[in-house]
């Protein structure tokens, strides 16, 4: 029932080990990088719970656990499976924006509300949590009592990219079950499927989403203007075309990793190459220090560092380092 979850064998085997023990814990910490199975590994499970064969995948009740609505919210279709995320709900469900994360709100309204009743159809009722490390404080101590404490058959899978951002809490009362960037050949196995080039994959940093995303022409053109306003600023004698490019990037964090990840996976590819020539002229010197230094914003950026500081920094070093 797991065959459509690549690349993830440890995790996938210790799910299946719990469903044939019948020792499925209650509640689930799917943690690791973005875009390499853990939301599909958590519908698959709550398939295999909910099919009356063991998640045959062809039965109505599989079906509409992987099939999602059309119209906001866009969640799985089958009534026992409820998704939690940041502005998934429209306003006649959450009323407030949530900017900065899930709401206090959405998990009173979606998950409490919802939890202490039994199951409408299936042997038991699934929350999954998009992005569970963007839990607000207020919304995660809401959570905690049925999260340690939910009633029969009631089952939480919490998914994140960056377990260190739960409240230990949280974390505490979860079970971790870690998920590992996906190799380049079943990235390049998945874009394949989906009529992209496969060539792309190992500028995809393990993950397939963001494989799926690079495919996209415009979107590579996008990384391309990145990489060459870092040269201009790099090169350029002054430091005003470094500050000018540093304000003009976006503000949008997540978007602005994406763009250094690019970066930084050239860089490596670069790197490679000159420790292969072995050309004695220190090129692999330089392109060492500035991978450093794009590891270095990323991190400042999980730091909460504005993005425009991060890459200020980021050039300063590079600059140093020519």
């Amino acid at each position: 029932m797991f065959e459509a979850i690549l690349g993830q064998g440890p995790a996938v085997e210790t799910l299946q080990h719990a469903l044939r023990a019948d020792r499925l814990h209650h509640a689930y910490r799917f943690e690791g990088p973005s875009g390499v199975g853990k939301e599909l590994t958590a519908l698959t499970l709550a398939r295999a719970l909910l099919c009356e064969r063991g998640g045959c995948g062809a039965c109505a009740s599989c079906k509409r656990v992987m099939t999602f609505s059309a119209e906001p919210p866009q969640v799985p279709q089958h009534p026992d499976v409820v998704l939690v995320g940041r502005q998934l709900y429209p306003k006649n469900v959450v009323s407030k924006p949530e900017t900065t994360g899930i709401s206090v709100e959405q998990i009173r309204k979606v998950v409490l509300g919802r939890a202490g009743y039994p199951p409408h159809e299936g042997r038991a009722l699934f929350f999954i949590l998009r992005d569970a490390d963007e839990l607000t404080v207020s919304a995660a101590n809401a959570l905690l009592k049925t999260l340690e404490e939910p009633g029969k058959n009631v089952h939480f899978i919490l998914l994140t990219s960056r377990p260190h951002r739960l409240l230990d809490t949280v974390r505490s009362r979860t079970l971790a079950v870690r998920f590992r960037a996906l190799p380049d050949d079943v990235v390049a196995r998945i874009l394949a499927e989906h009529g992209k080039n496969p060539a792309l994959a190992p500028r995809a940093q393990g993950s397939a989403s963001a494989a799926l995303e690079l495919a996209d022409s415009d979107d590579l053109d996008v990384l391309g203007k990145f990489a060459q306003g870092i040269r201009e600023a790099v090169s350029d004698p002054g430091i005003t075309s470094a500050l000018a490019f540093a304000g003009s990037l976006p503000s949008d964090k997540l978007e602005l990793r994406r763009r250094l990840l690019g970066y930084g996976h050239d860089l490596a590819q670069q790197l490679r190459e000159a420790v292969r020539g072995q050309s004695g002229d220190g090129e692999d010197v330089r392109l060492t220090r500035s991978y450093q230094a794009v590891n270095r914003a990323l991190l400042a950026l999980e730091r909460n560092t504005a993005g425009t500081l991060a890459v200020e920094a980021m050039l300063v070093e590079m600059r140093h380092a020519r």
